[in-house]
């Protein structure tokens, strides 16, 4: 029988990371509870069987009870019964703070409104390939306290906002904000809440990467605190960028070092470059060797539906980017490999469109303008779209993903790239952003099999 410590802990919602959080302090003896609105919440036959669970309403009751509620990132602390607790004196805190308690290993702790999830599983790669025991997870792959189980010496985290909001003092040993656009206002009401947010990951901190090429990403911290930026130009001393050669190759850099031609990536795109900068600069703050780590750049082929190299068709390269939800993700795929094939004379043909969850579409008129001969649009709020964007390039309607993908290839020639990054959410058409990008895949491949 476990012996049973301290007060009553409560977790308010299920899910992955729900569970993770009941199994982990229900195996550490403590008293356990869950709340759920919904009546058979995910996961919840995954729970020992006597952990009082109160499903089909969060229970104010149940909470009111608590020494400490824990609560899952879906969640909103502005719900009612949340905001009740909080009133009592109740503590609301993350799984990614009870983490915290459970390790005094150090923690490499990633969030931004795009390209974390690349991040951070190159930065878990490079720790893995120099020998080090890691765990990788947060809200990414496995939920964070199952990492505990790994007993690893480095645990790599992709953080939320929605996780950082119930987090304080995480005092990781290094922290990044890779970039900051409009994304999750429905939940945090504006743009200073969401910043505000997202810089909780810097309490504590003992190094920092940032972005200098985008202000918001820079935190205020103590003097004493490391610092280290990454950008798209050439870097200052000590810091990372990238060097232009005058016939057009680019170089990761570090000061006026060259590390690596860009061409011998598998992940292309300005963005993509930036991405690799920021690992780099976030693997020396861990002390990770420069040779390994280049090696495993050299051979990081990204992640599925994130500006994913599908193929070439007669010339033209084919990228899944499903997982651009948002118009700061579709802005960074469109810039990042609209820069990259400029130099060849090569345009991009775009497939946009979905639920747009009301953005304002006017921020991607200068891009489409710039490097973009074609926009396709699908999807509930294409019209919407074009709205938007009319006049910046020349836009077409498909009624399907495979009309879409047609039309692309009918308006492009080599050098030229087809890229799908919707800007929207897919759930008009699709179950996910995974199967529009599956679709995709599948419609490309049926493209290529024509040219055999």
């Amino acid at each position: 029988m476990l012996i049973q410590r301290g007060g009553l802990k409560v977790v308010a919602g299920l899910g992955i990371s729900g569970v993770a959080a009941v199994n982990f302090l229900y195996q550490q003896g403590y008293r356990v509870a869950v709340t759920d609105s919904r009546e058979t919440p995910p996961g919840h036959e995954q729970i020992p069987a006597d952990v009082v669970r109160v499903f089909g309403s969060l229970d104010q009751a149940l909470l009111l009870q608590a020494e400490e509620i824990i609560i899952s990132p879906g969640l909103d602390p502005k719900h009612p019964a949340i905001q009740a607790a909080q009133a009592a004196g109740i503590a609301i805190v993350s799984e990614i703070q009870i983490l915290r308690r459970a390790t005094t290993q150090p923690i490499v702790a990633i969030t931004g409104s795009n390209a974390k999830s690349t991040v951070t599983t190159l930065v878990g790669q490079m720790a893995e390939d120099a020998g080090r025991k890691v765990a990788v997870g947060g809200n990414l792959g496995r939920p964070a306290l199952d990492l505990l189980k790994d007993d690893p010496e480095l645990y790599v985290l992709e953080l939320s906002s929605f996780q950082l909001e119930a987090t304080s003092n995480l005092h990781a040993e290094v922290a990044v904000v890779l970039n900051m656009s409009e994304d999750h206002l429905d939940r945090h009401g504006d743009m200073q809440a969401y910043h505000a947010a997202k810089h909780r990951i810097f309490q504590g901190v003992k190094h920092v990467v940032y972005n200098r090429d985008d202000a918001l990403s820079r935190p205020l911290v103590p003097d004493q605190v490391a610092m280290q930026s990454f950008g798209l130009n050439a870097p200052d001393l000590n810091q990372y960028g990238l060097l232009k050669d005058l016939d057009g190759t680019i170089w990761l850099a570090r000061g006026r070092e060259r590390l690596l031609n860009c061409a011998e990536l598998y992940i292309q795109g300005m963005h993509n470059y930036a991405n690799v900068l920021a690992s780099l600069a976030l693997g020396e703050a861990i002390a990770l060797p420069r040779d390994s780590m280049l090696n495993t750049v050299k051979q990081f082929k990204g992640l599925a539906h994130r500006c994913e190299y599908v193929t070439t068709i007669a010339g033209v390269r084919y990228y899944n980017d499903s997982k651009g939800t948002n118009i700061g993700a579709s802005l960074a795929a469109i810039e990042g490999l609209g820069a990259s094939i400029a130099s060849s004379a090569g345009q991009l043909a775009i497939i946009l469109g979905g639920q747009g969850k009301g953005q304002d579409f006017h921020s991607l008129k200068a891009a489409l303008q710039q490097y973009v001969k074609v926009a396709v649009l699908i999807g509930e709020d294409a019209a919407v779209i074009a709205d938007a964007v009319q006049g910046s390039t020349h836009l077409l309607n498909a009624n399907s993903l495979a009309e879409a993908v047609a039309l692309c290839q009918q308006h492009t020639q080599s050098n030229d790239v087809v890229l799908l990054s919707p800007a929207c959410a897919s759930f008009d058409m699709f179950s996910g952003y995974v199967e529009r990008g599956q679709q995709f895949v599948a419609c490309v491949d049926a493209l290529a099999a024509k040219e055999i």
